[in-house]
């Protein structure tokens, strides 16, 4: 399907529960204190939100390679367990640049109390795949890369376990020939995994169930698995600077509004 077919396409409502069981399952994917998120989700599970919808829209672009560029998140309330909850998304605008479309993806979450949270998604659409040049042999599957103290990674599995979290089923996530074939050296983390990183770092300096006001995240170089990486916040009048990097790369950055202490 040509990207541009789908400007001002609508994907839902659809209803959204936020169980105790698939909080559990995201807080365990991505490292997060499961002591803490006890009564609501936290912020990171956005991506599950999202997926419930932006599934739809990687359905109909299955025959190109997808990658994850920017993506911005504001929450208005908290996601409290067992909350009944509906999501809507929109194909906002589509542009083509140098043969790769950049497609924006709006989000909205409502409950009961109203609007519960958006997203905005920038999603590059490559409009023709490649082999990649140079291909990187798997990991082992439980491979983490033996992370340092102050260090994060996910090993293959991770991945896979954080797709089930989440239902982001892409399959450059975990499908090492589907990832080649998108032009990748082989499967790569998810950016919503990294962001999420992100996130906890940033909510250790709040504490309560809503810990974040806004975050803006750019993904700058797609993370391997089995690659321990170092999440660092400088923090500001309320604002931290997260990003996510090794001595080589950087791989995220990511502007986050706190709320009040």
């Amino acid at each position: 399907m040509d990207p541009a077919d789908l400007v001002e396409r609508g994907y839902g409502p659809y209803p959204f529960r936020v169980c105790i069981e698939n909080v559990t399952d995201f807080v365990k994917a991505t490292g997060d204190d499961p002591t803490r998120w006890t009564g609501a989700a936290p912020p990171g599970f956005m991506a599950a939100a999202l997926f419930s919808v932006a599934s739809d829209l990687l359905r109909q672009l299955a025959d190109r390679a997808v990658l994850h560029g920017e993506q911005t998140f504001t929450w208005h309330q908290p996601m409290t367990i067992e909350s009944q909850l509906q999501v809507t998304g929109t194909v906002s605008r589509v542009r083509e640049r140098g043969g790769t479309d950049f497609v924006d993806f709006e989000v909205e979450v409502t409950g009961e109390q109203g609007l519960v949270a958006e997203a905005s998604s920038l999603f590059l659409v490559s409009a023709e795949s490649g082999l990649a040049e140079v291909e990187r042999a798997e990991p082992a599957p439980e491979d983490d890369g033996h992370p340092g103290p102050g260090q994060v990674s996910a090993s293959r599995a991770d991945l896979v376990r954080y797709s089930a979290a989440t239902r982001d089923w892409n399959p450059i996530h975990w499908d090492h020939g589907a990832a080649v074939a998108a032009g990748l050296p082989g499967v790569v983390a998810h950016g919503l995994l990294q962001a999420a990183w992100a996130f906890v770092a940033a909510s250790r300096a709040r504490p309560g169930e809503s810990p974040l006001r806004s975050a803006k995240v750019r993904f700058r170089n797609p993370l391997p698995p089995s690659v321990p990486v170092s999440v660092t916040v400088e923090e500001t009048d309320g604002l931290a600077k997260v990003a996510i990097a090794n001595d080589d790369v950087e791989y995220l950055s990511a502007r986050i509004e706190l709320t009040e202490p």
